[in-house]
This record gives structure tokens, sequence and C-alpha cells, in this order.
């Protein structure tokens, strides 16, 4: 592999940073609160998913138990 020059790579690097679309504050406010609102509905949802396969379980055994 070929040893570049440090200059030139350190101008790529310049070039493409430069390129980089930063998120405004309220976007990435946005997004936060996106994140925050889908991880409560996540948890929430398998809450439900539990109670219901514990309560079945719990339901089952104890027919047979």
């Amino acid at each position: 592999m070929a040893m570049a020059n440090p200059l030139k790579f350190m101008q790529q690097v310049r070039a493409e940073v430069a390129k980089v679309v930063w998120p405004t504050q309220r976007e990435v406010l946005l997004t936060t609160a996106m994140v925050f609102v889908m991880a409560s509905l996540t948890a929430v949802f398998f809450f439900f998913v539990d109670f219901i396969i514990r309560s079945g379980l719990q339901a089952v055994l104890g027919f047979f138990g």
C-alpha cells in the first residue's frame, strides 16, 4: 500500500468535512424527542406482552398444577 502525502490527506479530510450538513438545534431536539417517545412506546408494548405471556403461563400451570 502506497504511503499518502500527509498534507494532501489533511486537505482531503477538510474538503470532506466541509461537505457535511450538520443538523440544526431544532432537528436534534425533534429527533431526540422522537427517540424518547418510541422507546417509551416500545417499553409499554413489551410490558403488556410480558404481562399476557406471564398470565397465560400462570393459568396453564395453575390448571395442571
